[in-house]
């Protein structure tokens, strides 16, 4: 060969970069001065004291692999959620589970659609699985369902969305929904404000098998650093999707620290609470500054 390109195969050439938000720290020593990161969507309040307890307590333990499917945290997720434990896959982190979800279903010659202006990790994995990635216009700053919709086609094997009711009974069997709820807990603080149902995705996992549910415990949980996810789906593709999972992914400490932070629903509320403040005070400053600002339901 005479050039290390020559090793990679040529839709692995073609992927776009991952370029994520740039560390507070190496920000600050560029610019000289006090940064505020708002690039990666980050909980500035940090994690729950008692998951930084757990955290403290597991990691006496880290001398040992942590359990390959982190049982203890799928049954607190599971009796959360009220579904059963084998609904419940737990993965380093919902990215990693987009990364599966791809790898499992989507070849050469096989499709993914979403809507443009979505999550860009959508693009890399899609490709990197050799599918095409069908990006759809956006509709007043929102998804555009019926374009979504009227994209599938019989190569298309999944559908990256984050709105669902009014869509799902569109989707054919052969389709799997892939339904990010990585900003669940805000948008459903931000629908009880509207006496709204933020989602119904649980109960669409219960009725139908093409549906899978993508959380994470990076958000309103704070706990980026530690890399914990989960999906809720099938229990049959779940088995799928597990054998495309790394070994020992999710760590014994990000395990531990999710499921006390599962469990403290005072600080998820007030983690959420402060941030509705910041976000009507930063709306204000910047509509002043002449920008327009999309509503958000998220953080």
């Amino acid at each position: 060969m005479k050039n290390i390109e020559d090793f990679v195969p040529a839709h692995i050439r073609a992927l776009s970069k991952y370029v994520p938000g740039k560390p507070v720290r190496q920000a600050e020593r560029e610019s000289g001065i006090r940064c505020i990161k708002l690039a990666s969507n980050e909980n500035p309040f940090g994690p729950s004291p008692l998951a930084i307890a757990a955290i403290r307590q597991a990691a006496t333990a880290i001398n040992f692999y942590p359990d390959n499917d982190a049982n203890r945290l799928r049954l607190v997720l599971a009796e959360h959620h009220g579904v059963e434990p084998e609904q419940i896959l737990v993965t380093d982190g919902s990215t990693a589970l987009i990364d599966i979800v791809a790898r499992t279903l989507l070849a050469p010659g096989l499709n993914a659609v979403t809507s443009k202006s979505s999550f860009i990790i959508y693009s890399i994995v899609t490709c990197a699985a050799g599918g095409r990635l069908i990006e759809v216009p956006t509709r007043n700053d929102g998804f555009d369902l019926d374009a979504i919709a009227s994209a599938i086609t019989p190569d298309t094997r999944v559908v990256y969305i984050a709105e669902l009711d009014r869509f799902i009974e569109r989707v054919p069997s052969h389709v799997m929904v892939a339904l990010d709820e990585a900003y669940s807990d805000y948008g459903e603080f931000y629908s009880r404000k509207k006496n709204q149902v933020y989602s119904r995705s649980i109960e669409w996992v219960k009725q139908r098998q093409n549906v899978i549910v993508l959380r994470t415990f990076s958000k309103a949980h704070g706990l980026a650093g530690l890399r914990v996810g989960y999906g809720i789906g099938d229990p049959q593709m779940l088995r799928y999707f597990a054998q495309m999972r790394t070994a020992f992914s999710v760590s014994t400490a990000g395990e531990a620290g999710a499921v006390a932070a599962l469990k403290d629903e005072t600080h998820i509320r007030l983690s959420v609470e402060r941030n509705s403040e910041g976000v009507e005070y930063l709306t204000a400053r910047l509509q002043e500054l002449g920008f327009r600002i999309v509503p958000t339901t998220a953080n």
